[in-house]
């Protein structure tokens, strides 16, 4: 059973992150959680830098504001916005897993509307990770494929789907920092 695990853990490692950065050896055991643990790492990274990396004076940025001939960007999400949605989301994704409510302040996947500051935006959205790593604790293989709540699917389905909508607006959050000529960093050249 262990190993049918391992195996599962490595395919999904590489199906999120489209390339093999896991060793598993016989001296380094590791856990179900610990690896869904990485993969929230790994999103958490690139969302928290990319939030840092755009000036507050562009959180209000959207496309729309360019006015592309063609293009329709009408009442796309602020790059604020986006951030406040990952953030947003993740709580209401992961809050079960973890055996938590989703916070009273936060009515829906926009995040709250009187949260304006860089600062506080990109607070909110490491707090939402820091509940991400405490719901990928609480994976086991003999839960994994136990209900979140009643009548829902399985746990970690619910965690990997908030893996990969955390990913989908990292790549629209690279679009942002693009159109404001900012190379993102995980894009940036790395120095040795």
């Amino acid at each position: 059973m262990k190993r049918i695990l391992l195996c599962f853990a490595s395919a999904l490692t590489l199906m999120l992150t489209g390339h093999n950065t896991l060793t598993v050896s016989a001296q380094q055991p590791t856990t179900l959680a610990a690896m869904v643990d990485g993969q929230v790492t790994a999103v958490e990274k690139q969302l928290v830098e990319a939030a840092e990396a755009m000036p507050e004076d562009k959180y209000n940025f959207s496309p729309e504001n360019l006015k592309i001939p063609g293009a329709d960007y009408a009442g796309v999400r602020s790059f604020a916005v986006q951030v406040k949605h990952v953030a947003s989301s993740n709580y209401f994704i992961w809050s079960p897993i973890a055996g938590e409510a989703v916070p009273s302040f936060i009515k829906d996947g926009n995040g709250p509307a009187d949260m304006k500051s860089k600062a506080e935006i990109v607070k909110f959205l490491k707090d939402s990770f820091a509940l991400g790593h405490k719901a990928a604790a609480t994976l086991t293989p003999e839960n994994m494929l136990q209900p979140y709540a009643a009548g829902k699917g399985p746990r970690l389905a619910r965690m990997t789907f908030g893996l990969g909508h955390a990913n989908d607006h990292y790549g629209q959050m690279v679009e942002y920092l693009r159109m404001n000529g900012i190379v993102p960093p995980s894009s940036r050249a790395k120095s040795n």
